[in-house]
């Protein structure tokens, strides 16, 4: 579960020694908590996937795909609620009138595609599908698979609906991009009252010549998010190990 960081990665991303904001105080409460997933799907996490060439370092050293089994397996030892919140898009999404750059290359590349909500012509295997590592633990008829997010937040799809109706208020959050639909989704679940916790290498981002997407996200949540934990702590907190 180590990062497979280079030497210069590795300082660059390493936490502060003497950081000057407080430690966190968030203390895991199986009771009402819930791991929540981003985008888990071919397009952000597979060689296949269209957006390997911008995100496939970042996957690769962060060991993405073996800590999100890692947190997945956990949840399900520790009962506690799981939640899918995809990305998908369908024809009509590709007549919006603007569009910022990232969703520009999304549309471009045909990121997430779908023929349809109500099909699933060409979706198994597709880019838009899970994984198939994940599609034990997502297609379980446990797991939360909401409906999908549009642009990089929550806020158009039912994730606080399910969570809420769940009694869950405290939340783990993994998955992609890091500095996109993950920092998205902590920002509107802190603002709705949540107490949110990211697994700093169960996310990765884009590394391209415009910035370091991972870097970019790290540091936001340093300032934000209630805890910043790795995957072995949260599989040890899941455990109840302290």
């Amino acid at each position: 579960m180590k990062p497979n960081y280079s030497p210069r990665s590795a300082e660059l991303y390493a936490d502060t020694l003497t950081p000057a904001l407080p430690k966190s105080t968030m203390v895991l409460d199986r009771e009402r908590s819930a791991l929540v997933v981003i985008d888990p799907q071919v397009d952000v996490m597979s060689p296949r996937g269209r957006a390997w060439p911008a995100v496939g370092e970042s996957v690769t050293e962060n060991n993405l795909v073996p800590n999100l089994i890692a947190l997945f397996e956990a949840a399900r030892k520790a009962e506690i609620a799981v939640a899918v919140s995809p990305h998908y898009y369908y024809c009509w999404d590709h007549h919006w009138r603007w569009q910022a750059p990232l969703e520009k290359f999304q549309h471009d590349a045909g990121v997430f595609d779908r023929k349809g909500p109500y099909t699933v012509d060409g979706f198994r295997a597709s880019g838009a599908d899970f994984l198939e590592e994940f599609k034990p633990y997502i297609e379980d008829g446990r797991t939360i698979i909401c409906s999908p997010h549009k642009l990089y937040g929550p806020q158009a799809n039912d994730l606080k609906f399910q969570l809420g109706k769940r009694g869950v208020n405290q939340v783990i959050l993994a998955g992609m991009l890091a500095n996109m639909c993950v920092e998205s989704h902590m920002r509107d679940l802190l603002e709705a009252g949540f107490e949110v916790a990211v697994v700093r290498d169960a996310v990765a981002a884009p590394k391209l010549p415009d910035g370091d997407g991972y870097l970019a996200a790290l540091i936001n949540y340093r300032f934000m998010a209630n805890a910043v934990w790795t995957t072995d702590e949260t599989v040890n907190r899941l455990a109840g190990i302290p």
